[in-house]
């Protein structure tokens, strides 16, 4: 029989709800280092090199496609309407995988696969030409695994429930990851059973029918335990997030990230870091984040989907969401950068200051105590303390436009749409609704008025005495 043209598939399986989680939230989307747990193993078989995916879908199956659709467009979506074990799902799937040589079946709750030993699972399956080669580890407690019953050529898994008292005592363990060859699979998968303790379709079956059929089958020991650490609970869910946590950082300063208390600092694994980068206790990194050379990260600042760019300074308690921080700018303490937001080089944003889709360009000026929001601040302007952008009318959010080498008083209000332009100052205190011409001084307020004598009316006394 002519041989597919395409040699490995990759079956993701994430139909399952996850009940010891004891969440709303299906177990493939529980957030570890802020992305969800299906994350990883779809990266790890990416990087690994393969390309043609899927991924079995069941419990609130619109929430995991939605997040695909929008994370791994490329993968195909499989469902599983009723959970009725592995096999079931892997059968559903038949007709996508039989369009393969191999298929490499990965759980979607195993985050700490990575790329290499994906990779090494694969060409031993094809330097062996086994039916099946399955992932294996040793593990110090085996309670909860499959384990690897071996006789004599023959290896058979046997689930915690259905072993023996002396199985149990096996401490190789099934990490539940498999590569078939997709003849041998299709040959055997309608004819597993559920004659088990959970009345369920067990892939582990396939393995027995496949030697029956005279099919080679054998396992590859993972050096490390902890990649295939599973994810079944809150507390399995920690513990793998710590694993990560220490990797991500323990890479990060092999380059010359300089870490100080690594026990508190969180980095995201899409997280880049820069040389001579400086991170300070507490600090949390997320999402698509970049952290220029030789910028310093202050204590108890949270950055997400942000760009730094060289030696910026943050000084600390700072928030940067989807924002953009350019070479030598310093932010904070207390700041807030949000939505978008742009700041220029050598940008000073101080104390107590939230920025919101504005740019701050080149040499401005935010020191403290402010709101800047839908605005474009100008070059080497200076914006006084209590400046508000009063940008939103009730229904729409409009702009304010702060020109160049301005000089902006404090308290002042910009009622948006307003302009304001180069080289103008606006007096403290000012409410300005009208546009600032070129150069101008704009004021907008009552002119103070001393009525004299008032206290002493107001308390009913006479000449200032009792």
């Amino acid at each position: 029989m002519q041989r597919k043209q395409k040699r490995f598939g990759v079956l993701v399986l994430a139909a399952g709800k996850g009940t010891r989680m004891y969440s709303k939230t299906p177990k493939v989307l529980q957030k570890m280092l802020e992305e969800p747990l299906l994350y990883y193993p779809l990266s790890a078989a990416k990087k690994s090199g393969f390309d043609d995916i899927a991924v079995v879908v069941g419990y609130m199956g619109d929430l995991v496609e939605s997040w695909l659709s929008s994370s791994f467009p490329d993968a195909a979506v499989l469902w599983q309407k009723e959970q009725n074990g592995t096999a079931h799902a892997v059968s559903l799937a038949k007709r996508w995988w039989s369009d393969y040589e191999n298929v490499l079946i990965l759980p979607g709750d195993t985050p700490l696969i990575t790329s290499e030993t994906l990779a090494a699972l694969a060409n031993r399956h094809i330097e062996t030409g086994n039916a099946c080669t399955f992932l294996s580890f040793e593990a110090d407690d085996p309670y909860g695994y499959g384990r690897v019953v071996r006789d004599g050529k023959a290896v058979r898994i046997v689930e915690q429930r259905d072993a023996s008292d002396e199985e149990r005592k096996i401490r190789e363990v099934n990490s539940g990851m498999y590569v078939f060859d997709t003849e041998a699979l299709a040959s055997v998968i309608d004819k597993i059973g559920c004659d088990n303790s959970q009345k369920e379709y067990y892939l582990t079956d396939a393995l027995g029918l496949i030697q029956d059929d005279g099919g080679t089958v054998d396992s590859f020991k993972a050096e490390d335990p902890s990649e295939v650490i599973g994810v079944n609970d809150a507390q399995q869910l920690a513990l793998a997030a710590c694993v990560m946590r220490n990797g991500i950082l323990g890479k990060w300063m092999a380059c010359g990230v300089k870490c100080m208390d690594p026990a508190s600092v969180w980095i995201g694994p899409k997280v880049t870091l820069g040389e001579d980068v400086v991170i300070e206790p507490d600090v949390q990194i997320w999402g698509s984040s970049s952290i220029g050379a030789g910028s310093r990260i202050g204590s108890f600042t949270a950055i997400t989907d942000a760009e730094l760019e060289e030696n910026v300074s943050v000084v600390g308690f700072v928030r940067i969401k989807g924002s953009k921080i350019g070479r030598d700018s310093s932010v904070g303490p207390f700041a807030f950068i949000r939505d978008e937001a742009v700041l220029a080089e050598g940008v000073h944003v101080g104390r107590f200051v939230e920025i919101k889709k504005s740019l701050i360009s080149s040499g401005a000026k935010v020191p403290h105590l402010s709101y800047v929001g839908d605005a474009k601040i100008g070059m080497k302007t200076n914006i006084g303390a209590g400046t508000i952008t009063c940008n939103y009318d009730g229904e729409k959010k409009n702009i304010t436009v702060i020109g160049d080498n301005c000089f902006i008083g404090s308290d002042t209000m910009f009622v948006a749409p307003v302009t304001i332009g180069d080289n103008a100052t606006t007096a403290a205190g000012s409410v300005i609704t009208s546009d600032v011409p070129e150069g101008a001084l704009g004021i907008a307020r009552a002119r103070q008025k001393n009525i004299e004598g008032w206290y002493f009316r107001k308390k009913n006394i006479r000449g200032g005495s009792k």
